[in-house]
């Protein structure tokens, strides 16, 4: 297979408005010959239709070299994974971009679909699938930050907010105050980034999936996709593998010196718990990696005010309008209506996937 990049005119069309039209284009794009699997979820959309994440395997069963693309872990950065997984299908059935021999590609569509419908990153019971892969059956693990932190979080007053914020990042460092906030908590199911008290609907489409292909027996590329955070428009290729792993060194020699690592702060992100990472790292050979393609959009302390109105407002029963409205505000810190941002998205997604399926290939 060539390595080179495809250059197919961009469509930015490929953004779906709502859940519902990306899983239905989505759909529309496989074809009769490729083997499909889909996970109902539970609840509905505001519409009251059904949800579920949509899986398809596409290549030789035998294949041992699979590269996996996830999109909408977090559901309401599903708008960037249906795009891009749909612009894959559509390259793949025109021929400008070839699996290579001995390789398949897994797509999983719509992870979290409850937050991508309901235009929210957690799920119905607000659970963080990113913060979800814990042992449940012992102690779940503290995060002290997030308590000291918790009495302020949901204020009302953002400027009183944002005083105790620089104050906790004057005595402790602006790395502690953001693992405080979004590393990762299990004690406030009505706050943000809280993992949960049992496996979450993704967590289970995964385990799921782990087995049904036996992929714990193949050589593994998976690709995460996420926006939100980092420079406007750039694909940062995030790996939370620990430093010193075979699956560091696997990354680099697939996506070169952009590779960037929580666990030494050479990324826009900060080390978390209960990352979905760690179900893959745990059956993953040494020629095997994972990372999170992450689309940055605007600050980070933009993110952390959009998300903690959101936990907010959903805290408070009898406010389904101010709902509403906000949800506007999350879909477009996630999903930007800007045509240069997205073009960038499928530019650099075509790039990565391009590198992972000719790194695991060779």
């Amino acid at each position: 297979m060539s390595c080179s990049l495809p250059f197919t005119a961009i469509d930015t069309s490929l953004f779906p408005a709502n859940y519902a039209s990306g899983r239905q284009r989505w759909l529309a794009e496989l074809s009769n010959t490729m083997r499909c699997y889909s996970y109902p979820c539970a609840g509905s959309s505001p519409q009251g239709d059904a949800l579920f994440t949509d899986t398809v395997w596409i290549g030789p069963e035998t294949a041992t070299k699979v590269v996996i693309l996830i999109g909408g872990t977090h559901g309401v950065e599903g708008f960037a994974g249906s795009a891009i997984e749909t612009d894959i299908l559509r390259l793949l059935a025109g021929g400008q971009l070839v699996i290579p021999t001995d390789t398949a590609l897994l797509m999983i569509h719509a992870l979290t679909p409850w937050g991508y419908a309901w235009l929210r990153r957690c799920d119905a019971d607000g659970v963080d699938l990113n913060r979800n892969v814990v042992d449940f059956s012992g102690p779940l693990p503290e995060n002290s930050g997030y308590e000291i932190l918790k009495p302020t979080l949901l204020l009302n007053d953002t400027q009183q907010r944002q005083r105790v914020f620089t104050e906790f990042a004057q005595t402790h460092g602006r790395e502690a105050l953001e693992k405080a906030i979004s590393g990762g908590q299990y004690t406030d199911p009505a706050g943000p980034f809280y993992g949960g008290q049992a496996p979450a609907h993704g967590r289970l489409v995964i385990d799921d999936l782990l087995s049904k292909y036996f992929l714990q027996q193949r050589d593994l590329a998976v690709i995460d996709i996420h926006t939100g955070l980092g420079s406007f428009g750039y694909g940062e290729i995030i790996c939370d593998h620990q430093p010193d792993s075979p699956a560091i060194k696997v990354a680099r020699q697939w996506y070169g010196d952009s590779v960037t690592l929580p666990w030494l702060g050479t990324s826009s992100s900060v080390p978390k718990l209960g990352l979905l990472d760690y179900a893959w790292h745990a059956i993953m050979n040494e020629r095997s990696c994972y990372i999170t393609l992450e689309f940055g959009t605007y600050r980070t302390d933009q993110l952390f005010e959009v998300l903690l109105r959101d936990h907010q407002l959903w805290a408070q029963p009898g406010n389904a309008l101010a709902r509403q409205e906000h949800s506007q505000l999350m879909r477009q810190h996630f999903f930007p209506q800007d045509k240069a941002w997205q073009e960038m998205v499928l530019f650099r997604a075509r790039q990565v996937i391009n590198q992972a399926l000719w790194g695991i290939s060779t």
